[in-house]
């Protein structure tokens, strides 16, 4: 059946909605198989199976559907599923969003083709996540500490500068320990053409697309290849990985943009939608792409992700925010107030989680003090915060010189551990001891978290 399948060219076309096209009278097609297609020109276009039973099948047209028509469209079912050429050579290359060279560089060569959906991988052959990622940015290295296997969301907003941290993530990323490979894997879709040259330009002038590979999807790219965009990095991830051995770092921006390319499908195929429009299987396909992080026993590569979406209205309560929280292992949330005030990153750590922080940082791995430190700088900053709407109330004069301390501490925390600038680099060790240095501010009693070995260690005031 699937040879004389491969022969057989349909013209059968009985409906084009959006990106979709319906073909009637066909045989033996299976779901997400590939699809050859000609239209009326001669041009050849890709499409790929989502919809299949014994006489009907739809399809959607990863180019779009213009210039196709019901009567001269010619489809052809290959039988194979989308598949990705893989090959080291990948590294400081620049594809766009389906997966072609644009670069101007010669075509990969590939060692093998891997199914770009992933295979199934038993929960039981998964590594719980160990190892320390160091990203060197104080909010996240020091307060939500990125873990090798990890996946940990940033939550944005419209006009906040997250493109800018995810490409000083994506340049300053790297793991710690002799001999250890590590890889970038950086996927943007629906992004405009200036936003492309910006990450582009940044990487190429700061030398970071040597440990790179780039996937650019343009905003006015057919909004059905953000749908294979994520998988095809991720599949290059696990090639990275698992093949190669490196510790590979994912970063997806925006998956807002790829939440509207499934609901444009959703709508495109009359499906009955789910909250604010969006289709009532975004849950299971967000899950697709987030679950493919991690660490397999017997493998020495891992694959952590930081996926990027902006929050629609600043609402972390919208169900694209809200289904990826229920998935991921944290959050880290940038603040529009911080951002008016000119700090950045402008990430605010008090709503900001790291679930598996616990399991990445200590003596070994980060240093011994990090997390009773951090823990005391959090409650301190915690409470300066709190009594500054107090002092909107009650004025400065009602406060008591140990409240004045935890309100200099809090303006101290912004100014020393959240700012910092766009190129700076710092380790982990550089930002332990700032923290260190602001907790200098509270009386000496006030340090109830951390242990008088610890403070004797490194507090200010008993450094030679």
């Amino acid at each position: 059946m699937d040879a004389m399948q491969k022969t057989i060219e349909y013209t059968s076309v009985s409906r084009i909605a959006g990106p979709l096209m319906v073909i009637e009278g066909i045989e033996g097609v299976s779901y997400g198989e590939i699809v050859d297609i000609t239209t009326p020109n001669g041009e050849k276009r890709t499409g790929q199976v989502l919809e299949a039973n014994e006489e009907v099948a739809v399809v959607q047209v990863f180019e779009g559907t213009t210039a196709l028509n019901t009567s001269e469209t010619k489809v052809r079912f290959t039988g194979e599923t989308a598949k990705l050429g893989v090959s080291m050579d990948m590294l400081g290359r620049v594809f766009d969003g389906a997966g072609k060279p644009i670069d101007k560089g010669p075509e990969i060569i590939s060692e093998e083709k891997i199914d770009i959906n992933g295979s199934p991988l038993n929960p039981v052959s998964r590594a719980s996540p160990n190892a320390f990622v160091q990203t060197g940015i104080s909010t996240i290295d020091g307060t939500n500490t990125l873990v090798r296997g990890q996946k940990i969301p940033i939550f944005s907003g419209s006009g906040l500068p997250h493109n800018m941290l995810a490409a000083q993530i994506a340049r300053q990323a790297k793991v710690r320990g002799e001999g250890e490979q590590f890889a970038v894997v950086f996927a943007a879709m629906g992004i405009t053409s200036e936003e492309s040259n910006y990450f582009i330009e940044e990487f190429r002038k700061t030398g970071a697309l040597e440990k790179a590979v780039v996937f650019i999807n343009l905003a006015d790219d057919p909004a059905i290849e953000r749908i294979i965009t994520p998988r095809i990095a991720l599949t290059t991830a696990e090639y990275l990985a698992y093949e190669k051995g490196m510790h590979v770092l994912v970063i997806l921006t925006d998956l807002t943009n790829y939440c509207e390319a499934l609901r444009e499908i959703a709508a495109a195929r009359n499906e009955v939608p789910g909250r604010r429009g969006y289709p009532g299987y975004m849950y299971t396909d967000l899950a697709s792409l987030y679950e493919r992080a991690g660490r397999v026993k017997g493998k020495q590569g891992t694959v952590t992700q930081i996926p990027i979406l902006t929050m629609p209205h600043d609402d972390i309560t919208h169900p694209i925010p809200d289904l990826t929280g229920y998935i991921t292992e944290g959050q880290i949330v940038l603040s529009r107030e911080l951002n008016r005030k000119g700090i950045y990153p402008p990430v605010d750590v008090l709503p900001s989680l790291s679930r598996l922080m616990g399991n990445g940082i200590g003596e070994g791995k980060t240093r011994d003090d990090h997390s009773k430190v951090i823990n005391q700088a959090y409650a301190a900053y915690a409470e300066g915060r709190g009594l500054r709407d107090l002092v909107a109330v009650v004025g400065e004069e009602a406060l008591t010189d140990r409240d004045r301390a935890y309100l200099k501490f809090a303006q101290a925390f912004e100014d020393r551990i959240v700012t910092q600038g766009v190129d700076e680099d710092r380790n982990i060790e550089e930002t332990l001891d700032y923290v260190w240095d602001i907790l200098a501010i509270l009386p000496m009693e006030e340090l109830k978290r951390i242990s008088e070995d610890l403070i004797e260690k490194y507090h200010p005031n008993f450094r030679k």
